[in-house]
C-alpha cells in the first residue's frame, strides 16, 4: 500500500515523487517510456538545447574572423553531434534513476491505468494507494489533413533525430519549438522557411519583443511566410508540396520542401488512463480540471503539469508537483502562475514573465514602460551580441507587471525580474541595485531607469 503513486516520470512527475518521499510518504512512480525524464528530457527541452548549443558553435565559426580568429577546413560531423546529444540525454535519465534510489522512490515500469480511485494497474499487477497523481504530460498537436510519419513529415521528435541536413525544411508554426528546431537546421546548412497562420511570430509574447526576434532570426537565415494556413502536404517524386491559403485573402499558394516539421503546439496525453469511466472532469480543450490544490473531480486523484490548464512548461510542472505533494503532506504551498517565466532558446534568446503590453492595453490598465537596447550596452558591444532589448512594464507607482527580453542570455537575465516580481520589488528598487559593469544585466537596470525617465545611457 502506497501513500502516493505518480503516473509519469517527466519533470512534474519525478520531482513530485522525490519531494513526496522527502516528506516521508511511501511513493512509487510509474513510467512506460523505458527511460525517465518524460518528453522534456528524452525528446524535448534537453536534446533540443544540446543541438542548439552544438549548432551554435558551428555557426559561430563564420563570424570569428571579425575577432581576429581564422578558421579553415571546418566541417560538420552530424553523427557525432547527434551522439553527443544522446549522451547528454542518457546521462541525465540515469541521474533521475539515481535520485529515485537515493530518496526511496519505487520505480514501476510500464503503462498505467486507473481502474478505480485508490488503485493503479500496470500490466497484470494492481497497486493500492491512498492518492494518485497524474503527470502524464503532453504530445505534439497534429495538423488536420497532414500525416506525420517521422520520415518526411516530422514532429519535434523526428526533427531531433534527422540523419542528414535537409536541403529545404519547412516549419509549420512560429512558436517556441518551431523556431528553436528551425534554427538548429538552418545553422547546419538547411534552407528553412517558417510558415505561420498568424501575422506574427511567437504568439503570446510581447509584440515589440516578437518583432525584434523576427528581425534578428531573419538576419540569421530563417525565412518567414506569415498569415498562411497550411491545407495539405503531398508527396511526389521531387519531394513534398505544401498547399497553403493566404489568411483573409482566400488565395492559394504552394511551397516545395524535402522535409516538413509540424510544430503547432502540444496537447495533453490522457489516453488509456481510464479517466472517463472514473468521472474525472476534462475541459473542452482536453485538459484535466483541477482546483488550487490540484485535486480533480474524483477524491484522491490529483493532476499536474501539461495535462492541466496553464503554461505547458517543464519548470511550471515541477512547481505544480512540489506544491501538490506539499499540500498532501499538510504544508501550505502554491504556485504563482503570474511569475512563471517562458524562454525561447534561439539566438537571440527571448524571455518573458508577467503581462504583455497588448494584454494591459486590452484590459485598460494604467501602466508605464521602459526599454533599453543591447546596442547601447557595453558588454553586448564587446561580445558582438547587440541584437534585441529589455522591456519592462509597471504600474505608475512602479510595481512590475511584466518584463520581456530579446537578446543574448535573455533566459538568465529574466531571473532577476522574476525574483523582483515575486518579492514585490519596484522598478525603482531594481534600478537602485548595483549591477556589475560591464554586464548584459545593466540593460535590465537601464530599462527600469527608462521607465522612470532616468535612463543614463539612452
Amino acid at each position: 500500500m502506497y501513500d502516493l503513486i505518480v503516473i509519469g516520470a517527466g519533470p512534474g512527475g519525478y520531482v513530485a515523487a522525490i519531494r513526496a518521499a522527502q516528506l516521508g510518504l511511501k511513493v512509487a512512480c510509474v513510467e512506460g517510456r523505458g527511460s525517465l525524464g518524460g518528453t522534456c528530457l528524452n525528446v524535448g527541452c534537453i536534446p533540443s538545447k544540446a543541438l542548439l548549443t552544438s549548432s551554435g558553435k558551428y555557426a559561430e565559426l563564420k563570424h570569428l574572423a571579425a575577432h581576429g580568429v581564422s578558421v579553415e577546413g571546418a566541417s560538420l560531423d552530424l553523427g557525432a553531434m547527434m551522439a553527443r546529444k544522446d549522451k547528454v540525454v542518457g546521462d541525465l535519465t540515469k541521474g533521475i534513476a539515481f535520485l529515485f534510489k537515493k530518496n526511496g522512490v519505487d520505480l514501476i515500469e510500464g503503462w498505467a491505468t486507473i481502474p478505480s480511485a485508490g488503485a493503479v494497474k500496470v500490466g497484470e499487477t494492481t497497486y493500492e494507494t491512498a492518492n494518485i497523481l497524474i503527470a502524464s504530460g503532453s504530445e505534439p498537436t497534429p495538423l488536420p489533413g497532414v500525416e506525420i510519419d517521422e520520415g518526411d513529415v516530422l514532429s519535434s521528435t523526428g526533427a531531433l533525430a534527422l540523419e542528414a541536413v535537409p536541403e529545404h525544411l519547412v516549419v509549420i508554426g512560429a512558436g517556441v519549438i518551431g523556431l528553436e528546431l528551425g534554427q538548429v537546421w538552418s545553422r547546419l546548412g538547411a534552407k528553412v522557411t517558417v510558415v505561420e497562420y498568424l501575422d506574427r511570430i511567437l504568439p503570446g509574447i510581447d509584440g515589440d519583443i516578437a518583432k525584434l526576434a523576427q528581425r534578428a532570426l531573419s538576419k540569421r537565415g530563417l525565412k518567414f511566410q506569415l498569415g498562411r494556413a497550411v491545407q495539405a502536404v503531398s508527396k511526389g517524386d521531387a519531394g513534398l508540396t505544401l498547399t497553403m491559403e493566404r489568411v483573409g485573402k482566400g488565395t492559394e499558394e504552394t511551397l516545395e520542401a524535402d522535409k516538413v516539421l509540424v510544430a503547432i503546439g502540444r496537447r495533453p496525453v490522457l489516453g488509456g488512463l481510464g479517466l472517463e469511466a472514473l468521472g474525472v472532469a476534462v475541459n473542452a480543450r482536453g485538459f484535466i480540471e483541477v482546483d488550487e490544490t490540484f485535486r480533480t473531480s474524483v477524491p484522491g486523484i490529483y493532476a499536474i503539469g501539461d495535462c492541466v490548464p496553464g503554461p505547458m512548461l517543464a519548470h511550471k510542472a515541477e512547481e505544480d508537483g512540489v506544491a501538490c505533494v506539499e499540500h498532501l503532506a499538510g504544508l501550505d504551498a502554491h504556485v504563482d502562475y503570474g511569475t512563471v517565466p517562458g524562454v525561447v532558446y534561439t539566438d537571440p534568446e527571448v524571455a518573458s514573465v508577467g503581462q504583455t503590453e497588448e494584454v494591459l492595453k486590452e484590459a485598460g490598465v494604467d501602466y508605464i514602460t521602459g526599454k533599453f537596447t543591447f546596442m547601447a550596452n557595453s558588454r553586448a558591444r564587446a561580445s558582438g551580441e547587440t541584437d534585441g532589448a529589455v522591456k519592462v512594464l509597471a504600474t505608475p507607482e512602479g510595481k512590475l507587471l511584466g518584463a520581456h527580453i530579446c537578446g543574448a542570455h535573455a533566459g538568465d537575465l529574466i531571473s532577476e525580474l522574476v525574483l523582483a516580481m515575486t518579492k514585490g520589488a519596484t522598478i525603482t528598487e531594481v534600478a537602485a541595485a548595483c549591477h556589475a559593469h560591464p554586464s548584459m544585466a545593466e540593460a535590465v537596470k537601464e530599462a527600469c531607469l527608462d521607465a522612470l525617465d532616468r535612463a543614463l545611457h539612452a
